[in-house]
């Protein structure tokens, strides 16, 4: 959806109050478009959304030409299908574009004209989002939830300037020079690292905690709900001399001197941080340039570098799904100070001791008027880089234990909880097998098991008029249609509408992962539960990967809970795994019974995601009245339930075999944790899907 204006006046972007931060990254990205774009991170109800709208307001007008599809400066040469631009041009605002998260690709970077390909014959071009979004801000709110291959796109867009169709007989390249804003809540689920090192800037913002800034939030808040455009009035003049200043700086950061030291600087940072690749020392170099503009300067002093690398660097350190993210500032002020070998002359003069304040822009940066950006500003959430594995043992160690421990004694009154044993820690996690369902799914598009999907291989056509909404065309279908239909002289001698065929593409799906952990006594020897955390935790770092939901449930001492609700955040996952306890006796049957509950309300929710259960226990059932009995009977009615495997943990020279019954009443697969161990807990469901179509 394209915005070029509104007729409710948008919220003032001099008006925002306690995200400097933000409002840095948003005008330095809008003075430097090719920096690549800006990922906001942040819970809910931090005025993502309201900062990125309100900056399309202050963006400069823009001239472009009158019959130009595409919005170009006429002024430019910007190597455009429809250019030269020779003839009369206009004025519009700033372009905002909002991308829906259930946005095609043919909506994004344009597709062939069905109506003029099928009325006059012609493989005319249409369009996308990203020609309309061409010197504006193209938008994608919940970014995280927008498929890999999109957000792709778009980045490459962002980072090259054009879009390049080559497809359905329609060859285009277009200018697409856009600021590129995502924003997401973590909890909902992360980026790949592959992704988020695409993005030029990164911010996390989260609600201040002075009690003056969020009554100051809220009274700005609720006067501009009451007198929407009286509250603008207000701010009309800061609104404009921003503008101004923005325009002045997009003009000026074209000459903003980069030497030698400067780059030699930059390059000392980024690899004192070890960060992959060039994009970091690329995107770093661009915005101390950009921040030198903003602030008035011809060239880059080290506060423009020390900002630059405070919101480009962060998101490009995370090594794994579990590191935390944010920046060493004590090891930043080091590196900017080291002085650098053979120094050339002529090189800027370092400042030590402003290393460690913030860089205020020119006479305001105040919570109550952030009208320029404050680079230098610590985000709250920027914390030392943690080790590792500092998501999968957060606790401590506790005492050592050698030997399986024994079942607990009997059982406490009824309702009280038994006091847990122990929480044991898990090591670095393996690479996983995928693990794939059997059949043919039509579940959301991921990376895991076959599904027909919105896109993929052709493997058919649908019906006449029975294709589900968004499925692509196939042309050559089409034209067989048409071509059949004239043979038989029926109907015109042009394609028709009821010649359309519409492809069947099989692709990959998304799964539900549903772990449950048996966290009784019996499975508490320190050295087994910390092989089941470790090989659980490999299973959510495949699913992180291939853009699976997880859930995790635990029973032990006298229920079953749901530990972690079906989420596409694995760092919730993990973290919830990390603080599991284990201890006390085992109630099979509350814990088959919640784990049906748990794959029956979300099938409900959405009936086309399929399940796989993977349940890790010793079969032992020792709470309540006719415990393993009732065990028993609910497993004889498991049916189709969920495709499901059990991970037999019983250890000992005398077994009792109730796993491996257990598996065989649920019609599960049974594996002994023996044969798989912490390495290979992972690989049982490829397995057991070889042996079911041999079998087959």
């Amino acid at each position: 959806m394209s915005r070029t204006g509104s007729r409710t006046p948008t919220f003032p972007f001099t008006a925002l109050v306690g995200a400097d931060e933000l409002t840095s990254a948003l005008l330095l990205s809008a003075i430097s478009p090719e920096i690549g774009g800006v990922l906001v991170r942040g819970e809910k109800g931090t005025a993502k959304s309201t900062a990125v709208r309100a900056l399309a307001s202050v963006l400069p007008e823009q001239r472009v030409a009158s019959e130009c599809r595409f919005g170009c400066d006429p002024d430019r040469d910007e190597d455009c299908p429809d250019g030269p631009h020779e003839g009369a041009a206009t004025t519009r605002p700033a372009r905002l574009v909002e991308l829906p998260v259930g946005a095609t690709e043919d909506r994004v970077v344009g597709s062939l004209d069905l109506r003029r390909a099928l009325g006059d014959g012609e493989a005319a071009y249409q369009p996308g989002l990203l020609a309309d979004a061409h010197r504006g801000i193209l938008y994608v709110d919940e970014v995280n939830l927008l498929h890999d291959h999109l957000v792709d796109v778009l980045l490459d867009a962002a980072a090259m300037g054009r879009n390049t169709v080559e497809r359905d007989g329609v060859s285009i390249s277009h200018p697409a020079r856009i600021t590129l804003v995502g924003t997401m809540n973590p909890e909902e689920g992360e980026l790949r690292p592959q992704l988020l090192d695409r993005f030029g800037l990164t911010v996390h913002v989260a609600a201040s905690r002075d009690p003056h800034v969020r009554a100051e939030v809220v009274r700005r808040r609720l006067e501009a709900d009451l007198d929407p455009a009286g509250f603008a009035a207000r701010f009309a003049d800061a609104e404009a001399e921003l503008t101004a200043r923005l325009a002045a700086a997009r003009e000026a950061v074209r000459r903003v001197a980069l030497d030698e030291r400067t780059l030699r600087t930059i390059a000392r940072v980024c690899a004192g941080f070890d960060v992959d690749g060039m994009r970091a020392d690329i995107v770093t170099a661009r915005t101390a340039a950009a921040h030198a503009a903003w602030e008035g300067r011809d060239h880059v002093t080290r506060e423009d570098i020390r900002a630059a690398a405070l919101l480009s660097l962060p998101h490009r350190r995370r090594r794994a799904p579990f590191d935390a993210p944010g920046l060493d500032e004590d090891l930043l002020d080091r590196l900017l100070d080291e002085e650098p070998e053979d120094d050339p002359p002529g090189g800027g003069e370092e400042e030590p001791d402003g290393g460690d304040q913030p860089d205020e822009g020119p006479g305001e940066a105040t919570d109550a008027d952030p009208s320029g950006p404050a680079p230098s500003s610590t985000s709250s959430d920027d914390q030392p880089p943690t080790g590792p594995q500092s998501s999968a043992d957060p606790t401590p160690d506790s005492p050592d234990e050698s030997a399986e421990a024994p079942e607990s004694p009997p059982s406490p009154p009824a309702g009280a909880q038994p006091t847990p044993t122990g929480t044991a820690a898990a090591t670095e996690p393996y690479r996983a097998r995928r693990l794939e369902l059997t059949g043919v799914g039509a579940g959301p598009s991921g990376r895991r098991s076959p599904a027909l999907t919105p896109r993929g291989r052709v493997v058919g056509t649908h019906p006449a008029g029975h294709e589900p909404a968004g499925s692509p065309v196939h042309l050559t279908a089409t034209l067989r249609a048409s071509a059949a239909r004239r043979a038989a002289r029926t109907g015109p001698a042009r394609v028709t509408g009821d010649d359309l065929r519409h492809a069947v593409t099989r692709g990959r799906e998304a799964n539900l992962v549903l772990l449950a952990v048996d966290a009784s006594g019996s499975m508490a020897a320190r050295k087994r539960m910390g092989e089941v955390k470790t090989a659980v935790l490999s299973l959510l770092l495949d699913a992180y990967q291939r853009r699976d939901r997880v859930g995790l449930v635990t029973f032990r001492g006298t229920g079953a809970e749901l530990a972690l609700p079906p989420t596409s955040s694995v760092d919730a996952a993990a973290a919830r795994l990390a603080e599991m306890p284990h201890g006390g006796r085992t109630p099979l049957a509350e814990g088959l019974t919640e784990i049906a509950r748990v794959v029956a309300r979300e099938r409900i929710r959405d009936r086309n995601q399929r399940a796989l259960v993977v349940l890790v226990t010793d079969g032992r059932a020792t709470a309540g009245p006719d415990a393993l009995a009732r065990a028993q009977a609910i497993a004889d009615a498991w049916g189709r339930t969920a495709e499901t495997v059990v991970v037999d943990c019983e250890s000992g020279r005398f077994r009792m075999g109730l796993a491996a019954d257990l598996a065989h009443r649920m019609g599960a697969e049974h594996i002994a944790l023996e044969q798989v161990a912490a390495s290979g807990l992972v690989e049982i469901v490829t397995d057991r899907t070889a042996s079911r179509r041999s079998a087959a």
